[in-house]
């Protein structure tokens, strides 16, 4: 089922300042080295360090390149990670929080070295990141404990008695050698740049089987065969091709940006974050318009559960009143969402699948640091898939069983129970005419559910509100527009297309499932509703 859509319906700031990127679809079968799905940041960067060592490489994405998560982000490069580095000692040692650090820190110097290399004009700028407290925060981080965990990291962090030109931020923690760009440009680039070295960037192209082993392949919806004589990467947010074993292990999570007007120059570069949970995460983009002459504050926040809240619209209005608290501010000229998956361990899955072949790579738990996350990710599969050992493989190994975050595991267990539940519930509306244009609800019909949505024209599209992946009840997202589960953040359109894994199928039609309504509504076909309001 191939799908040229984006992962929502909000358009992010990076979105309205980059031109498309590459790629069309694949049009035949193909022999190369690596084949991997998913063309954001992982993908690209994997694929630009494998060409690099001389390997045939095919991406394959069912949008446009960056078209998923990394064009959602807000482009914070930093190595002062948001599990915090007392948490990280706690969870996993001294050394492997050192480990962290230095990953991190390594993934910003491997951008800022793409970016020197191919004279990418994205706006690269090394700054300091900032910690400080959240508003009465008296239980949350300790800036002192904090400072001494993230030192003995490796870390150049020191106390300032007050954030350089924001006084009213008090007491923080500052972090040298963090960075920030503009995501979607240095993505681009990217993609040229990897054409240029041979790699095929197959587009609107959806991977419907992935396989390792002897004979590693992807096949696409469309039948066409790409066979690898090396490995399969799965880059694509939380990974299509793994049923269960990861996807026990991280949580999906929806957060949210917006963009407030600031008079030029009126902000330092920087990175702002507080101890708030969930945090808040805040930085400057310069000369958005030159006509108008001013820069924009990109803040962030505001998680909740994938389809666990029904109040998106307003986690809008929450950030801009506690951006107007702490900064100077004008109107907002963007808002935009996308979704995180948080592993329970405070740490991402990057390496080989479990229970799978060792030829097939995931990544995956990218938690607040996708960018960073994801270059990462293509440093050691860049390595790995050519025999190499590396430091980093135990640390982030998917197979890893992840007792340390045993508690959350078990309290989230509860949540899955709540999840499965809804199959005991009610409709949303009463009648299909109940649902106004651009809307959508799930409605009972003997012992199904249906998932109900009418587009702008007041066409109504009726789907099975079962999520193919492991069979829990879809909620209807108002602002993306979109179904999103809320056992592992599967998420289609409003016609039933999947958008984002774990599910790589999308919602079955209505008249596919329902033959035992024994009604007309089960094979009538699509109305019209012109009264819609």
């Amino acid at each position: 089922m191939t799908t040229s859509l984006h992962a929502g319906r909000t358009t992010s700031l990076w979105q309205t300042l980059t031109p498309t990127l590459p790629g069309r679809p694949l049009d035949g079968d193909i022999d190369t080295d690596v084949v991997i799905v998913g063309g954001g940041i992982t993908g690209l960067t994997t694929a630009w360090l494998l060409a690099k060592k001389g390997a045939r490489v095919v991406v394959v994405d069912d949008g446009p390149l960056g078209g998923g998560e990394t064009e959602r982000t807000t482009a914070h490069l930093a190595s002062a990670l948001d599990e915090h580095f007392v948490e990280l000692e706690k969870l996993h040692g001294t050394g492997n929080a050192r480990l962290a650090a230095q990953s991190h820190a390594a993934a910003i110097d491997q951008i800022e070295t793409i970016v020197h290399e191919l004279q990418i004009d994205c706006d690269f700028l090394r700054v300091d990141g900032y910690l400080f407290n959240a508003d009465g925060d008296t239980d949350g981080t300790d800036l002192d404990d904090e400072r001494a965990a993230a030192s003995r990291a490796g870390l150049v962090v020191d106390i300032v008695d007050e954030v350089p030109s924001l006084p009213g931020l008090g007491r923080a923690l500052r972090f040298a050698n963090q960075a920030e760009f503009e995501p979607l440009r240095y993505l681009r680039a990217l993609a040229v740049a990897c054409e240029a070295r041979g790699v095929r960037l197959c587009t609107t192209t959806h991977a419907d089987t992935i396989e390792g082993g002897a004979a590693p392949k992807v096949v696409t919806d469309a039948g066409f065969t790409i066979r690898a004589s090396k490995a399969v990467v799965v880059a694509t947010n939380t990974p299509v091709n793994d049923i269960l074993a990861l996807h026990t292990k991280q949580l999906p999570y929806r957060s949210y940006a917006i963009g407030l007007r600031i008079a030029a120059g009126s902000l330092p570069h920087a990175l702002w974050w507080d101890t708030a949970e969930p945090y808040h995460y805040v930085r400057v983009v310069r000369g958005v318009d030159d006509n108008d002459g001013h820069d924009v504050l990109i803040v962030g926040g505001e998680d909740h559960k994938t389809g666990q809240a029904e109040d998106t619209t307003a986690r809008f209005a929450k950030l801009e009143s506690w951006a107007r608290k702490h900064f100077v501010v004008g109107a907002r000229v963007t808002a935009w969402s996308g979704q995180v998956m948080e592993p329970i361990d405070g740490l991402a899955f990057i390496g080989k699948n479990p229970m799978d072949h060792d030829n097939v790579y995931v990544a995956t738990g990218d938690s607040g640091h996708g960018l960073t996350h994801g270059t990462i990710a293509g440093m050691m599969f860049s390595e790995m898939i050519f025999g190499a050992d590396h430091p980093w493989a135990a640390l982030y190994d998917p197979r890893r069983k992840s007792l340390q975050g045993i508690s959350e595991y078990a309290k989230e267990s509860l949540n899955v129970a709540v999840q499965y539940a809804r199959w005991l519930k009610g409709s949303d509306v009463r009648h299909d005419e109940d649902i106004p244009r651009g809307g959508g609800a799930v409605q009972r019909r003997g012992l199904s559910l249906v998932a109900l949505s009418v587009d702008d024209q007041g066409c109504l599209h009726e789907c099975s509100a079962v999520c193919p992946h492991l069979g829990a009840i879809v909620a209807w997202n108002d602002l993306e527009k979109s179904w999103d589960c809320p056992l592992h953040g599967s998420r289609f359109t409003p016609t039933g297309e999947v958008m984002n894994g774990p599910a790589n199928t999308g919602l079955t039609r209505l008249d596919d499932v329902l033959p035992e309504l024994n009604d007309d509504d089960a094979t009538r076909p699509i109305p019209m509703y012109a009264d819609r309001k």
